[in-house]
């Protein structure tokens, strides 16, 4: 029947539309998809083909049949509801689906959420967790965003929190409440690179839990020591709840996608965790999720590359007279070394050191000169093919007063990031830096970076 016959709004044909019989717009395009759905086995809504936000679902059976799943993970108090089929991107995609359950297993975790960088994480895992009234106690070493969000998310709740200056078991047990929810650690810390005790600090958590907090849960932020970095997954700790990680580093590797990630055994949790998302946004895209699965074959082999080469670097600067300090999980001298014997893996790709006798101007100033080198990159993170280098009190810390940094001990610190060069030469560039900082004027330094930027055609030279 041809389309004009429809469109009388008193009478119908009893016959439906055919496709053959519509406009040519009309026809191609969904011809298109049908074509494109054959070939890849899934129902997206695109005539190019590939993934799309939501799925061509036929009807009202497939969402009901989800939403069914949803209420029997409830009755059965275990799954998660990140694991069901993909209805629309905003509860995941089969790219989501993919990269989350190879998390799962890394993590050797029942339940994973994925999220679009790794403070969405932190976030997330903060707003489905904490409550009205309730205590947090967090470690003072933690993500400094981390911290503030959790000293903000209790004011707003009225709540309260405690702050302990490092995350060992004794001040973590002294400082844990009746009404405590939620502890936040950090392992390994930024940019003293202290290593938690996870068994340890795993007993106390259990030992409150089954005297006087029941509720306290305890949630660590793995970003640094990564999933390889641990002899075994820290989720196989009965007092270890959650794990947030921004996998833009490790996992990601290739300073390119920013993304993050929860995960725990602790289903309930975990699809309250997921509801907020799905209404407040922070999901991770497809696009990126398949851009990340591309990558992840090699972000482990890459990851001990980076670990390797920032053990070196340690321990050459570690030896050398112009260091005062160096801050790395390989180093002997470690004040974690007996729980990073048993526990850890890796050493992490992140160090951090002094130099003798520098300033914060000084300190500032020795980055900038070995910025020059061109082998080693000033930027802010780390864990990426680059090595980088920054000066940790004006990138992290800028507002903070002296004499608090000095209190903390994260004052006059160099933080470096190994990445994947020869170590030799990353280390023959400090050297130099070392010796000959103070012989480079500020304004030396000044001309080198209009230089360089002129040269490569970048901030507007």
């Amino acid at each position: 029947m041809p389309i004009a016959d429809y469109l009388n709004p008193y009478q119908s044909p009893p016959l439906p539309p055919q496709l053959a019989e519509m406009a040519e717009v009309t026809r191609t395009m969904h011809e298109a998809i049908d074509q494109a759905i054959r070939l890849s086995g899934m129902p997206y809504l695109h005539p190019d083909g590939g993934p799309t936000v939501q799925l061509d679902l036929l009807g009202s059976k497939r969402m009901a049949d989800w939403q069914e799943g949803k209420v029997a993970f409830l009755f059965e108090g275990e799954g998660c509801w990140s694991d069901l089929p993909q209805v629309y991107a905003r509860y995941g995609t089969e790219p989501t689906r993919i990269l989350l359950a190879k998390v799962r297993e890394l993590e050797a975790a029942e339940c994973v959420v994925l999220t679009d960088c790794g403070s969405q994480a932190a976030a997330l895992l903060m707003d489905g967790v904490l409550d009205r009234g309730k205590h947090v106690v967090v470690s003072r070493q933690i993500y400094n965003k981390t911290r503030k969000y959790a000293e903000w998310s209790q004011e707003r709740l009225g709540g309260t929190i405690t702050i302990v200056e490092q995350a060992e078991p004794a001040l973590i047990d002294a400082a844990i409440q009746p009404n405590t929810v939620l502890v936040l650690a950090e392992t390994y810390t930024n940019p003293l690179m202290r290593a938690l005790d996870p068994d340890a600090l795993s007993e106390v958590i259990v030992r409150r839990r089954k005297s006087d907090a029941p509720d306290v849960r305890l949630a660590i932020d793995a970003t640094i020591a990564s999933p390889w970095g641990v002899k075994e997954p820290l989720l196989k700790r009965k007092g270890i709840d959650f794990i947030f990680a921004s996998g833009t580093k490790s996992l990601g590797g290739q300073d390119r996608d920013l993304w993050g990630y929860i995960a725990s055994n602790r289903s309930e949790q975990m699809n309250q965790i997921m509801d907020v998302q799905a209404f407040r946004g922070g999901i991770l895209d497809w696009r990126r999720a398949a851009a990340i699965l591309e990558g992840l074959t090699n972000a482990e082999a890459a990851f001990r590359t980076r670990c390797m080469n920032a053990e070196k670097i340690a321990h050459f600067l570690a030896k050398h007279p112009l260091v005062d300090g160096v801050f790395h999980p390989s180093l002997p001298d470690h004040p974690d070394r007996a729980a990073i014997e048993r526990a850890y893996a890796l050493p992490g790709s992140l160090l951090s050191f002094r130099i003798a006798d520098a300033d914060e101007a000084r300190t500032r100033h020795f980055c900038d000169v070995l910025a020059m080198t061109i082998a080693v990159r000033y930027a802010l993170s780390f864990d990426g093919p680059t090595t980088k280098v920054n000066h940790h009190q004006s990138v992290s810390e800028y507002f903070t007063p002296l004499a608090e940094l000095q209190r903390q001990g994260i004052d006059r610190l160099v933080r470096f990031a190994a990445g994947e060069e020869d170590a030799d030469d990353i280390c023959a560039c400090l050297n130099w830096a070392l010796w000959h900082h103070e012989t480079v004027t500020a304004d030396e330094v000044h001309q080198w970076q209009e230089a360089r930027a002129k040269s490569l055609g970048i901030f507007g030279a």
